[in-house]
């Protein structure tokens, strides 16, 4: 029995509870934990205060714990850990550095040796006397970007790319291959450097430190390029680029329906933001460029066509994470039921910052997502890791929707 004939005879996958009423394993809708992490990221761009931020960043490590998958890119929310630390570290040091905004009542930590600028630099101080509330300024800052970078790695973490490409429209195809790869270059990465790493330890490598990095950045770099050539390869194969039956007017009407549609979509986001903007520029802008985008997007969809195999649903554990996400977001906009300035709290005079309570009830109704989603199914194996071809796994089949593969 070969590997098709065993897809075939195995079990039709069960969709509601599993035995002893537990929910069945599957992966979720990929865009569903995107909408979840955006709507997170939303929330904690809302804020400053330093209690809140860590408290999205422990609802990200829960939900990424309790339901990534064994996938390669769900090994590196680490690695976006350490690059929000160095974001953090790095906003400091440069606040530190260029000191300006003293002021004398400031509580001063330390004084750097004072670099003379040009009158033309004025404005702007090399050294100098370091604040405790410039400090921790720069601190909360750098951590409400690093809770954004975490919240791109989670959805990184969590979604797998390449299922994401497959619900996108047929006029976003290109521009989705584009993003899909670009988006998997780091969980790649994370693989590769693991994988040398593992080969340097069974080789007893005992090199450390810079004397370590060229050992594991060339290899790293020749999997990068084969890897490229490997993608090139399959895309030629599958006709990528491929017009279609439209005509060059038609893709002119496509092209100039969706730049109208952008440009919409930014006057109208710039009108419900500003409040001085006039009446027109709002709601209505925003309105007329979504129908000339959706416009554009159908009549752009005609010249791609593709072949759907086993495709998504959006389900009720999919309404539910993103509706977490979106739910936070919407509370920390709203700002009922709490103080403002709650959210972003003063350092003059400085002071313990408060802890409110319909913002951390938002992000723990966040954090939910990893109650509401189900677990994560188990990862397809590859064909010739199978352990005999005609043996088939009653306890095993796949409830996932695996990738096509050649």
């Amino acid at each position: 029995m070969t590997v098709l004939d065993e897809r075939v005879a195995a079990p039709p996958a069960v969709r509601g509870p599993g035995p002893g009423g537990r929910r069945a394993p599957r992966n979720l809708h990929p865009l569903a934990w995107w909408a979840w992490a955006l709507a997170l990221a939303t929330a904690a761009s809302r804020t400053t205060n330093p209690l809140l931020l860590l408290l999205v960043l422990a609802v990200l490590g829960y939900v990424v714990t309790a339901r990534r998958t064994e996938a390669p890119w769900a090994r590196g929310f680490t690695y976006y850990l350490w690059v929000a630390l160095t974001v953090v570290a790095i906003r400091v040091v440069f606040r530190c550095v260029f000191a300006t905004g003293i002021t004398p009542h400031d509580h001063l930590l330390l004084s750097l040796p004072h670099i003379p600028t040009p009158a033309w630099y004025a404005g702007i101080e090399i050294g100098g006397p370091v604040s405790l509330e410039a400090t921790l300024s720069a601190a909360f800052d750098g951590l409400r970007l690093a809770c954004l970078i975490c919240c791109i790695g989670a959805a990184n973490t969590l979604a797998n790319p390449k299922r994401a490409l497959r619900v996108l429209p047929g006029a976003l195809y290109e521009l989705g291959v584009a993003v899909t790869v670009s988006l998997s270059v780091a969980p790649q990465l994370v693989q590769s450097v693991q994988r040398v790493a593992r080969a340097r330890r069974l080789r007893a490598g005992r090199t450390k430190g810079v004397r370590a990095l060229r050992s594991v950045v060339v290899p790293v770099l020749e999997d990068a390029l084969e890897r490229s050539l490997r993608l090139a390869a399959a895309m030629d194969s599958r006709g990528y680029g491929r017009s279609g039956t439209a005509s060059r007017r038609s893709r002119r009407l496509t092209g100039a329906l969706m730049l109208l549609g952008m440009c919409g979509l930014c006057a109208g986001v710039y009108g419900l933001l500003d409040g001085t903007a006039p009446a027109a520029l709002g709601l209505p802008a925003f309105l007329a460029g979504a129908v000339l985008c959706v416009a554009g997007l159908l009549l752009g969809g005609r010249r791609v066509r593709r072949t759907t195999y086993r495709p998504d649903r959006w389900r009720a554990a999919e309404w539910g994470v993103a509706g977490c996400g979106v739910a936070a977001a919407v509370l920390l906009f709203a700002t009922v039921g709490y103080d403002a300035t709650d959210l972003n709290p003063s350092l003059y005079p400085l002071t313990w910052p408060t802890l409110p309570l319909v913002p951390v009830l938002a992000l723990l109704l966040a954090g939910a997502a990893g109650i509401v989603s189900p677990p994560p199914g188990r990862t397809p194996e590859p064909a010739g890791d199978r352990r005999g071809a005609g043996t088939t796994r009653g306890t095993g089949t796949d409830r996932t929707t695996p990738e096509v593969s050649t």
